[in-house]
């Protein structure tokens, strides 16, 4: 080993990887990335809170407050679409510190029906985001799940910010050979981890990837796939809404789109895992697809600028000015340029809705069918 490499910090985690591999040989991506993000004892959202100007990444919720507002009046909205049933089981997937949720019940508020009819669930790993979560909802009853499928039944009004990107996918290059999968090994001769294309040939084959070009990357997500079918089945079996909100193409499309962040800068997806963010594109077709299958209605995506500004952000802004100074003034017009301006979030975010199959279009999203060009 050179004294290069011998100055290389390795994490704990990188060492269990390695052993992995040299256990078991080559590992996919998505082992690797859920090895990443969730190892009980070194994964990325287990060890700390990776969010905030301090953090590695800055969400919508924590731009501004207007943002979890105005989700709350749509959860608000589909209650009322959905016949305003006694029970509505609010659900959160990834509640970061539960910025979103804080804003969005104050808003709810606004309809006491509504306010009083929610159950609140949180679907959240992370031990320290909990302890966030806890001190941000301290005045509200929750209760806090490791998946989904622990929420209990009934009427479902689901939010998901930024929670798909970072499921663990699977990629697949297509080769003189046929399609083989992306793997992760270990070369020891840079003493550092590297992808690799495997031998064993892709048993299922679509027509678009058949006539695909040498190189090209495709990408699938079979857990998002497998939630987006629970979602389905629970909107289907008992009513109601939710809304992803993340980033992706809104048609299916081939491509290597795994990338990793930290400290608000890109980071090599293979150094020190543990130590950074790693997400991937969000399907947007393939989550709808999923649902629509188990039984639900999809209506978009559309662009999160689009969907904030039929909301209300605009008028919202404007009457938080009237009672800032001009220095807060100045903050609130720079947080909602960057939630909807074509430049930051506005149009790289998108926003796909999930219904029962009989509730009309949620708000936002009326004449917005799966495949309105965006």
């Amino acid at each position: 080993m050179t004294p290069f490499h011998e100055a290389v910090r390795m994490t704990p985690l990188e060492q269990r990887i390695r052993d992995r591999i040299a256990a078991d040989g080559p590992i996919p991506v998505s082992q690797y990335m859920s090895m990443a993000l969730g190892d009980p004892d070194f994964g990325y959202y287990v060890t700390r809170d990776p969010l905030g100007a301090a953090g590695d990444f800055i969400t919508a919720p924590e731009i501004s407050q207007i943002f979890g507002e105005l989700i709350g009046l749509w959860c608000a909205i589909a209650w009322e679409q959905s016949g305003a049933p006694e029970r509505a089981v609010l659900v959160e997937l990834g509640p970061g510190r539960g910025t979103l949720m804080a804003d969005a019940l104050r808003a709810a508020e606004m309809s006491p029906p509504f306010a009083a009819a929610i159950e609140l669930h949180l679907v959240e790993t992370s031990p320290k985001l909990r302890d966030s979560q806890r001190a941000a909802l301290g005045d509200y009853d929750v209760t806090w799940h490791d998946r989904f499928d622990e929420v209990p039944p009934g009427p479902l009004f689901l939010v998901a910010n930024e929670f798909f990107d970072a499921l663990p996918i699977d990629q697949y290059v297509k080769t003189k050979t046929g399609w083989r999968r992306r793997c992760i090994a270990f070369d020891p001769k840079t003493d550092a981890f590297c992808f690799m294309v495997s031998e064993a040939p892709l048993a299922e084959i679509s027509e678009e990837m058949q006539n695909a070009s040498i190189g090209e990357i495709r990408e699938t997500n079979p857990s998002a796939m497998a939630l987006a079918g629970e979602l389905g089945r629970r909107l289907a079996d008992f009513g109601g809404a939710a809304l992803i909100i993340d980033y992706g193409p809104a048609q299916s499309a081939t491509g290597d789109s795994l990338q990793a962040v930290s400290r608000q800068h890109y980071h090599d997806v293979l150094a020190t895992p543990g130590e950074a963010d790693i997400t991937a594109h969000v399907d947007f077709q393939e989550l709808a697809r999923s649902a629509c299958v188990a039984g639900a209605a999809a209506h978009g995506p559309i662009h999160q600028a689009a969907l904030l500004a039929r909301l209300g952000i605009g008028q919202r802004t404007e009457t938080l000015l009237k009672s800032a100074g001009p220095e807060q003034a100045e903050t609130l017009r720079a947080a909602a340029r960057r939630l909807i301006d074509p430049d930051a979030m506005g149009t790289l975010f998108k926003a796909l809705a999930l219904t029962g199959p009989d509730m009309p279009p949620p708000a936002g999203f009326e004449g917005a069918d799966f495949g309105e060009n965006v």
